[in-house]
């Protein structure tokens, strides 16, 4: 006999986790299913949760966020091992994995662990470890099944010398020599992560600039940073071969001709859905040549019952947005009220410096014909910045000249993640430049590179 329940979520990565919640609360009947043996997703044990929390181990052991102080031979530790680096990973990652668990048995939500397949419009059979199959039916679904890292055939890689993001984090030893095969949000955390524990990084981009979706003078303070600490970014280029010798060495040769050796290469170009053994056919559901789902404002796929949620949708894939989208869904599924503002989601990238934003960037004022102003503080003007060493960092807004409502933060700097919420905030309520240069903010502190930046774009408005 099959069980039926009200949803049924596939995935519990912070969009499967939310999103069963969320259906748990309005009193539904909700079973969420998971491959692995622990729920989490990719966040928890390959993604967001370990990338950060290996980008504080560097921080703290190298001791990078005193080097403006000390100097940058300063380290907390002299030579750090990969065991050092993993310590704090596996404590972090168990911690997290029981909050989750707790999460969902307070809510009453179902946990059935196995791989899903869609076996009809509203049913799926759950293949378990030991091979038995679990049938199951449902009102509403929500596929939330995350991403996989890009492997082409054409890289050989085997795990230690060349590794992907996810095998990076059982990294073996600390190499001398690395290539960063990618220039997106991954690839530049890692990069300069390791950059911090002193290695020698490249980092090689197929496309003409970095981070297209980021403000242009962000791109520009990072790129400089980036020069500043001796990681090499090339453009434009491509690997035409890539090999290993005996020796562990990997000798890497481009399309534009020019060739390097390394200890290790990081490849870390795109990532791919999962969804090619969901069986979607069976309900008429399409991905796309990268294994996404196409979804609309409410994140409905091509059957209204079947929503999707998380990095499976693409753009921008985020742990943050992921959370929000999945609970968009549930409350749409079953008619409670829900008001998201995607234009208002703030993305942060945990690079060495931080990069964060939301709302609008310059590009995309000028292309929508808005006029507006620019205030730019930079943090080592501040007496916080002062104080923690900042050789670099910066915060701008943009103010529209007709109405000086606040248009878009654009942060790159210590800190830049939880600094941009108090523009979010200002933005979504209305705010305008009057809020900044009449509040009082706390000194010394990093927020109050705020008022600097508003005071700076309130001398260059004429009123």
């Amino acid at each position: 006999m099959n069980l039926h329940y009200d949803m049924i979520v596939i995935g519990s990565g912070p969009a499967g986790k939310r999103a069963a919640i969320q259906a748990a609360k309005v009193g539904k009947r909700v079973m969420l299913v998971e491959k692995n043996e622990v729920v989490g997703g990719v966040t928890v044990h390959t993604g967001t949760i370990p990338s950060k929390t290996l980008r504080e181990t560097v921080l703290f052991l190298s001791g990078w966020r005193q080097r403006g102080i000390y100097g940058r031979s300063y380290k907390v530790k002299g030579h750090i091992t990969a065991d050092d680096l993993k310590q704090r990973l596996t404590t972090t990652l168990g911690h997290e994995i029981e909050i989750i668990q707790h999460q969902l048995m307070r809510n009453g939500v179902d946990i059935q662990h196995g791989h899903a397949r869609f076996t009809g419009e509203k049913s799926i059979a759950v293949e378990d470890r030991e091979g038995i199959m679990h049938d199951f039916t449902a009102d509403y679904f929500v596929i939330c099944v995350g991403t996989k890292t890009r492997r082409p055939d054409s890289v050989p890689f085997d795990g230690e010398s060349i590794m992907d993001s996810d095998e990076i984090l059982d990294l073996k030893r600390i190499p001398k020599k690395m290539l960063v095969v990618g220039g997106g949000v991954i690839g530049l955390e890692y990069a300069t992560i390791f950059k911090a524990l002193d290695i020698e990084v490249t980092v090689l981009e197929t496309n003409d600039s970095l981070l297209g979706f980021v403000d242009r003078e962000i791109i520009d303070e990072l790129i400089h940073h980036l020069r500043d600490c001796n990681i090499q970014v090339r453009l434009s280029d491509q690997i035409s071969t890539i090999k290993k010798f005996d020796d562990g060495k990997v000798v890497v040769k481009f399309k534009s001709g020019k060739s390097m050796a390394v200890d290790t290469v990081l490849f870390a170009a795109g990532r791919q859905g999962v969804t090619d053994d969901l069986a979607l056919d069976k309900v008429g559901i399409q991905a796309d040549n990268r294994g996404r789902i196409l979804v609309n404002e409410d994140y409905q796929t091509e059957q209204p019952h079947i929503y999707a949620a998380g990095d499976v949708i693409g753009f921008p894939s985020l742990a943050s947005t992921s959370m929000e989208q999945g609970r968009h869904a549930a409350c749409h599924a079953f008619g409670a009220d829900v008001a998201s503002q995607p234009e208002l989601f703030p993305y942060g990238i945990y690079a060495v410096p931080e990069i964060s934003m939301v709302g609008l960037t310059e590009q995309e004022c000028k292309q929508r014909g808005i006029a507006y102003e620019v205030g730019i503080a930079r943090f080592r003007e501040t007496a916080r910045g002062q104080i923690i060493g900042l050789r670099e960092g910066m915060l701008k807004m943009l103010f529209s000249i007709e109405t000086q409502k606040l248009l878009g933060v654009h942060i790159i700097g210590e800190g830049a993640t939880e600094l941009v919420h108090i523009g979010q905030a200002v933005i979504s309520l209305g705010g305008t430049l009057d809020y900044f240069v009449q509040t009082v903010f706390n000194y010394p502190t990093l927020a109050e590179a705020y008022k600097v930046a508003a005071l700076d774009a309130y001398n260059r408005m004429t009123f």
